[in-house]
């Protein structure tokens, strides 16, 4: 996230009172575990780097069934990371999403729309209909939709048009938003 919020990553890791040797040494480690020979499967390792999840469930994506397993974040108390596995333990996704029964912001117009604020699914759901588009990396997605600018003038000549716009999120946090074209 640090190449598209620096500015809010170095304030997160005041915040979690981690340096950036402990960042990189973590990322490291992490690197490391993924690419082992002795390799363990996605799901454990999750388990074994986050501990127990906080909630495990069955979710249905069109005809096959994964489970969902969450974990708390403590930079994003309102936040958790989702993993999605199919039959077998293969992760299919893994993001942040919003908390079960947490709000989430109020999207009206691209104005709206943070960094860090919200999450992908939020984000095409407040501007349906959204259209996925590719991503730069495994953990990242663009979102192409269309929004007004911001709140319409008091006395304003007429309605403003929607304008094109796309979202950009790293592990399903909205990092920047884009006028298209």
């Amino acid at each position: 996230m640090a190449d598209h919020q620096g500015e809010l990553v170095a304030e997160a890791l005041r915040e979690l009172r981690v340096s950036r040797a402990d960042l990189r040494e973590a990322n490291r480690r992490w690197q490391a575990m993924v690419r082992s020979p002795r390799q363990q499967g996605a799901v454990r390792r999750y388990r074994s780097v986050l501990g127990p999840p906080q909630a495990v469930g069955r979710r249905r994506i069109g005809d096959l069934t994964c489970e969902a397993l969450s974990w708390a974040v403590p930079l994003w108390p309102t936040l958790r990371f989702e993993v999605l596995a199919g039959p077998g333990g293969a992760v299919w996704n893994e993001w942040l999403v919003r908390a079960p029964g947490a709000a989430g912001p109020t999207l009206r117009t691209a104005a709206d729309l943070a960094p860090w604020s919200c999450t992908v699914d939020e984000v095409a759901r407040a501007f349906a209909p959204a259209r996925p588009l590719e991503g730069t990396a495994p953990t990242r997605w663009r979102l192409a939709f269309t929004a007004l600018a911001g709140p319409a003038e008091p006395g304003g000549d007429g309605d403003p048009a929607p304008e094109p716009y796309v979202a950009e999120f790293t592990w399903g946090l909205l990092q920047r938003v884009t006028r298209a074209g």
